[in-house]
């Protein structure tokens, strides 16, 4: 079994892409806020006029599709999360240093590894088709994405690298990035933000491996699905993994934030996640979302 969730959205954006409109081992989480607006007027420019993007020493053919903008184009590979002393780059290494510390594996190795320096330039198949977003999503429109032709994008989520990390066989893994989306610039949104996310994979033994007589218990049945959980998934299962997975992000936004922390939990939709929740915490008096997450699809998984 899996559980994702993400975090570090250091802009608001639109959960149109993601909205219902459209293992149990590890969790990976997005969303857009549905006051974003697409397009923002000033970075909404004409693509350019080249029959060619170049971009990271790369080319990419233009076609119907395209509509990246030279002013997107120029923020991208100022990776400001890897610039030293960066505010993105401050909070990118706190959290790694929480976990880090917490979690270890066998050997007394970090648990979890940390990919900080993935291509912004995904395919479509990427960004959307191996989290199960359906074609007709509205996640996928023009409207909302940075196309730079039929097959190539700019990233609108970390969770782009997710199915490709997994299949590389990890198990444990904190991806960081720059991700793009069209909104209109306010004081709340920007074209381009960045996000960190984790997953993390369960087996049997280590799901439960410290229950008491959870020998006979199972990660998998031929069930039903349900609001709280997949067909696939025991119940027993899903329940420690929920638990895992919130107290596991309630103790890092402890180490962010300070003790005293607020929390509370917000059920939700996501497309690649099930049973998916959003974590908002109280600051300054209002409640701000700060991360989505839940039990990743088994079907991603196994894919």
């Amino acid at each position: 079994m899996a559980m994702l969730w993400k975090f570090m959205r250091v802009a608001k954006y639109s959960k149109t892409a993601l909205s219902p409109k459209g293992k149990v081992r590890g969790i990976p989480t997005h969303s857009r806020h549905s006051s974003s607006k697409s397009v923002p007027s000033d970075f909404a420019a004409s693509a350019p006029c080249s029959s060619t993007v170049e971009l990271l020493g790369k080319s990419y053919p233009q076609d119907d599709y395209s509509n990246v903008t030279e002013k997107i184009l120029s923020k991208v590979g100022k990776n400001l999360h890897n610039r030293k002393h960066h505010p993105l780059w401050l909070i990118k290494e706190q959290v790694k240093e929480h976990f880090y510390k917490h979690y270890l594996g066998r050997r007394g190795t970090p648990l979890f590894s940390v990919y900080d320096a993935l291509s912004p330039v995904v395919t479509v198949q990427q960004n959307f088709d191996s989290l199960l977003i359906p074609q007709n999503h509205a996640s996928r429109r023009k409207e909302d994405n940075y196309y730079l032709n039929r097959d190539h994008m700019l990233r609108a989520h970390t969770s782009a690298h997710q199915w490709d990390l997994i299949h590389s066989g990890l198990d444990a893994f904190l991806a960081v990035g720059d991700v793009y989306r069209r909104d209109t610039i306010d004081n709340t949104h920007y074209p381009v933000f960045h996000q960190m996310e984790g997953v993390r994979l369960f087996s049997c033994h280590e799901l439960f491996s410290s229950i008491k007589d959870g020998e006979g218990l199972q990660l998998f049945e031929q069930g039903h699905r349900t609001a709280h959980k997949q067909e696939c998934h025991t119940m027993e299962a899903v329940r420690l993994v929920e638990f895992n997975l919130k107290q596991v992000l309630t103790k890092l936004m402890t180490h962010i934030f300070g003790d005293g922390l607020q929390v509370r939990w917000v059920d939700c939709y996501f497309p690649f996640t099930h049973p998916s929740f959003e974590m908002e915490i109280n600051f300054q008096g209002e409640w701000m979302e700060v991360l989505g997450c839940g039990v990743m699809e088994q079907q991603l998984v196994n894919s």
